[in-house]
């Protein structure tokens, strides 16, 4: 059912206006929702409230989840379509989408403010759609730093039976 949208912007003053009302979001989240075990599991990336990489991107992909098609029935009486498995089908997408842009030597951030409301009307989409992932892409700056995570070892991400 390929229950996703991809709205790529590259208009300045839209993103400008993504980043102000991601900013309200994540400030409200930093400062009033966050629980501190989770602030603790973001310090080590060094991220906070401000978000100034969705205007210096020079492209922003917003993905959109949607949930359910929307058709005429008869008399013109609109008839909904379940979606089954959006969200899994949409983080799929997502993943493979991220893969060809790193392939395509394009750097990639996945941004997800809470609640994400906002991006559908700044990008004017109709009810059928829910914001799933805002995806700022570009080439890394010269001067790029990538904080240093570490993963988990093979042996403790696999389990044989």
């Amino acid at each position: 059912m390929q229950p996703w949208r991809f709205v790529v912007v590259r208009d300045r003053d839209v993103k400008r206006r993504i980043r102000e009302a991601a900013e309200r979001e994540e400030r409200t989240f930093y400062e009033q929702r966050a629980p501190a075990e989770w602030l603790d599991a973001l310090a080590p990336l060094g991220t906070d409230w401000r978000k100034e990489f969705l205007e210096a991107a020079p492209c922003l992909i917003v993905v959109f989840r949607i949930d359910y098609a929307i058709t005429q029935g008869p008399g013109g009486v609109e008839r909904r379509i379940k979606h089954y498995y959006a969200a899994e089908s949409v983080g799929i997408a997502c993943g493979f989408l991220l893969a060809a842009l790193h392939v395509a030597g394009l750097a990639t951030l996945t941004h997800t403010p809470s609640p994400m409301g906002f991006l559908s009307a700044i990008l004017k989409r109709p009810k059928n759609e829910k914001p799933y992932l805002l995806i700022p892409v570009g080439f890394p700056a010269p001067n790029a730093v990538v904080p240093a995570i570490t993963k988990k070892t093979l042996e403790d991400i696999r389990q044989s039976v």
